[in-house]
């Protein structure tokens, strides 16, 4: 199902790119990851369950990865909702959802100003997204402040994205892979230029775990751990409000 609104945000500048790239969107990112970042959702998926909620919202849940990953684990006990304030890649979650459809409620909205009141879900998963959210965005404190508000007490944030190796050979081995390989590919794939230059070098520059634990402590969260893959390059945070 899908709750649409005919607008545009505005001062969003990422938010042009993402109404550009759903075409090849899914393609791209297994490519770039060599099909990683489908275990890596489910794994994601996993810890949102983890702790039994009773309602899980996948936050800028794009083409629909994390919430269809959350409906198959699922035995349907659990509601579902995604958010995403690019119309284009929800019209691609809700066809690809296909008779999982029905599980998930996809809404058009946007991380700055959730349409939830507060403490609506017992776990927020985003995946590959929080970087968009944090990475010099200047409404980056809003965005978490956003997740926390609408979780209820106990209630569990779960994010999987790229990070920062801890061994300096592999942290420079993963950043030329990221600005030589995924720009080049991802440009390749995609026609879209911008949109990998993007990816390669936000990846490039983004939070360290400790970093990223931090910021969400400052944010409220009293408890934050860190499962790392590929030596640290990517992993799944979670936090706890």
């Amino acid at each position: 199902m899908i709750d649409s609104a005919d607008k545009t945000p505005r001062g969003k500048p990422l938010h042009s790119m993402f109404a550009a790239v759903p075409r090849r969107y899914d393609l791209v990112n297994h490519v770039i990851t060599w099909g990683f970042d489908e275990r890596w959702r489910r794994e994601a998926a996993g810890e949102c369950l983890a702790s039994r909620p009773g309602k899980v919202l996948d936050l800028c849940c794009g083409t629909g990865d994390l919430a269809l990953n959350l409906a198959r684990l699922d035995e349907g006990n659990v509601e579902l909702t995604g958010i995403d304030y690019s119309q284009q890649m929800l019209d691609v979650a809700a066809k690809k959802a296909g008779p999982l459809a029905e599980r998930i409620s996809f809404v058009y909205g946007d991380a700055d100003s959730l349409p939830f009141p507060d403490g609506c879900f017992d776990c927020v998963g985003i995946s590959f997204a929080f970087r968009n959210l944090t990475y010099k965005n200047p409404l980056a404190q809003r965005h978490i402040a956003e997740v926390f508000r609408v979780l209820s007490a106990d209630g569990r944030f779960i994010i999987v994205e790229t990070s920062q190796p801890g061994s300096t050979l592999i942290r420079g081995l993963f950043h030329l892979y990221l600005r030589w390989f995924v720009f080049r590919l991802g440009n390749l794939l995609s026609g879209n230029r911008g949109a990998y230059h993007y990816l390669a070098e936000s990846a490039a520059c983004f939070y360290t775990s400790e970093e990223l634990k931090e910021m969400l402590v400052a944010a409220g969260f009293r408890e934050v751990s860190f499962r790392p893959f590929f030596w640290g390059a990517v992993g799944i945070h979670i936090a706890i409000k």
